[in-house]
C-alpha cells in the first residue's frame, strides 16, 4: 500500500479493531500509572484525598493539598510530556537516519542541549539559576538547548550527506556528542562551587525540579513540537523507503528535513533545558511501540509513541521513588536500567540478520 495514500490515523483504527483495542489499553495504563505516580512520594496521601483535591479542590489538609497540586502533579506531567518528546525525537532521527540506534541521547542531540544550558547557565551564573523562575531567563535556557541541539544535528546531517555507513554515523554521533560532554566540563571546571553543585543535580536528569510556572512553558514548547512530528508523518513515511523514492514522489527533501529537525531540536532541547538529559527513552520506545503495534507508518506510530513514551517515563518516576526515604534516583538511571536492555536487543538481532544474509 503506498505509504502516502493510506487513510488518516481515525480510517486505519477503524480497520483494525486490534490496534485500537490497545490504543485504548495504553490510556487507561497512561490513567493508571499517572494516578499511582501522584500516589507515591515519602508522604503517605490516601487516594480518596488525592482525588479530593484533584477534582473538589478540598483543603481540609493544606499540607496535602500542597504536595499534591505544587510537586506530584507538576512532576506526573513532566513525566507525560518528557516522555512523549523524547520518544517522537527517537522515532524521527531513527527513520531520518535510517539507523534503529538513532536517538537523541546516542546521537549526542541531548549533549549539544545540555551544551546550550551549560553555556548560558555556567557562563552566566549571576543572571540564570537553574530551578529558578524568571521568564527572561528561562526562555533563554530553552533557546540556547535548542541551538545547541539543532547544531549537532546540522553537523551529524552534513556527515550523513558524505557518509552512507549508518555504523559510521552513529559513531560520529557519539563522538560529537562527547565533544560536547567536553566543553561541559570545561565550564564546569572555571564555575562557581554552587552553581556547580547544581548544575551536577541537573545533569543527573530530574523531573520533580519543574515548577508550575516552568510546567506551563514546557508544555507549550513540547506541544509544539510534537504538532510538527505529527505534521510529519506522511514525509517519515516517504524518507522510510528511501530518498530516491522521496524525489520521484516529489517530496521537497530540504523543507521536510527541516521541519523534522526542528520538531527535533525543540522537543529534546526542551525537556533538557527543564530536566536535563535523559537517555534511552528515545531509542527503546520508537522499538517497542514498532513491536505492539507491528507497524511502519508514522501517523500511527507517532500518537502511539507519544502515550507508550508518556506510560515509560511514569513508570520510570515511580520507580525511582525509594519506599519509605525521601530520597528518589536519578531518572537518568532508572530509564538506563529499561532502556539498555532494549539497545542490546536490537544489536542483537541486527547481527543475527546479518548473519543469516
Amino acid at each position: 500500500m503506498n505509504p502516502v495514500n493510506t487513510p488518516n490515523l481515525a480510517g486505519m483504527l477503524t480497520h483494525h479493531p486490534l490496534k485500537f483495542i490497545i490504543f485504548l489499553v495504553l490510556l487507561c495504563l497512561v490513567i493508571i500509572l499517572f494516578i499511582l505516580d501522584i500516589l507515591a512520594g515519602p508522604v503517605s496521601i490516601p487516594l480518596k484525598k488525592i482525588l479530593d483535591i484533584f477534582f473538589a479542590g478540598d483543603s481540609s489538609n493544606p499540607v496535602w493539598r500542597t504536595i499534591i497540586s505544587d510537586f506530584r502533579i507538576p512532576k506526573a506531567l513532566t513525566a507525560l510530556f518528557a516522555g512523549a518528546a523524547l520518544s517522537v525525537s527517537g522515532l524521527q532521527m531513527q527513520t531520518v537516519f535510517r539507523n534503529p540506534l538513532a536517538g537523541p541521547y546516542v546521537l549526542g542531540i541531548s549533549s549539544g542541549a545540555s551544551l546550550g544550558v551549560a553555556l548560558v547557565v555556567l557562563g552566566f551564573s549571576p543572571l540564570f539559576v537553574l530551578g529558578s523562575f524568571n521568564p527572561l531567563s528561562v526562555w533563554v535556557q530553552i533557546v540556547a538547548a535548542w541551538i545547541g541541539a539543532a547544531a549537532v544535528m546540522v553537523l551529524i546531517m552534513a556527515v550523513s550527506l558524505r557518509v552512507r555507513d549508518i555504523m559510521t554515523i552513529l559513531i560520529l554521533g557519539v563522538l560529537f556528542g562527547s565533544a560536547a560532554t567536553a566543553l561541559v566540563n570545561i565550564l564546569q571546571y572555571f564555575s562557581h562551587q554552587s552553581q556547580l553543585k547544581a548544575f551536577m543535580v541537573w545533569s543527573m536528569g530530574s523531573l520533580g525540579s519543574v515548577t508550575k510556572d516552568q510546567l506551563a512553558i514546557l508544555a507549550v514548547t513540547v506541544t509544539a513540537g510534537l504538532l510538527l512530528a505529527i505534521f510529519s508523518g506522511k514525509m517519515l513515511n516517504v524518507l522510510l523507503l528511501g530518498e530516491s523514492y522521496a524525489k520521484s514522489m516529489g517530496l521537497n527533501l530540504l523543507f521536510s528535513r527541516a521541519v523534522i529537525f526542528i520538531s527535533t531540536s525543540i522537543l529534546t532541547g526542551s525537556v533538557t533545558a527543564f530536566c536535563g538529559p535523559i537517555g534511552f527513552i528515545g531509542i527503546a520506545v520508537p522499538h517497542l511501540t514498532r513491536m505492539i503495534f507491528k507497524t511502519s507508518d508514522h501517523r500511527m506510530l507517532i500518537p502511539a509513541v507519544i502515550l507508550t513514551g508518556g506510560i515509560v517515563m511514569l513508570l520510570s518516576d515511580i520507580l525511582s521513588q525509594i519506599p519509605g526515604s525521601d530520597n528518589v534516583l536519578p531518572i537518568n538511571s532508572v530509564t538506563s536500567l529499561i532502556g539498555i536492555p532494549v539497545v542490546i536487543w536490537i544489536v542483537v538481532r541486527n547481527l543475527k540478520v546479518a548473519a543469516i544474509k
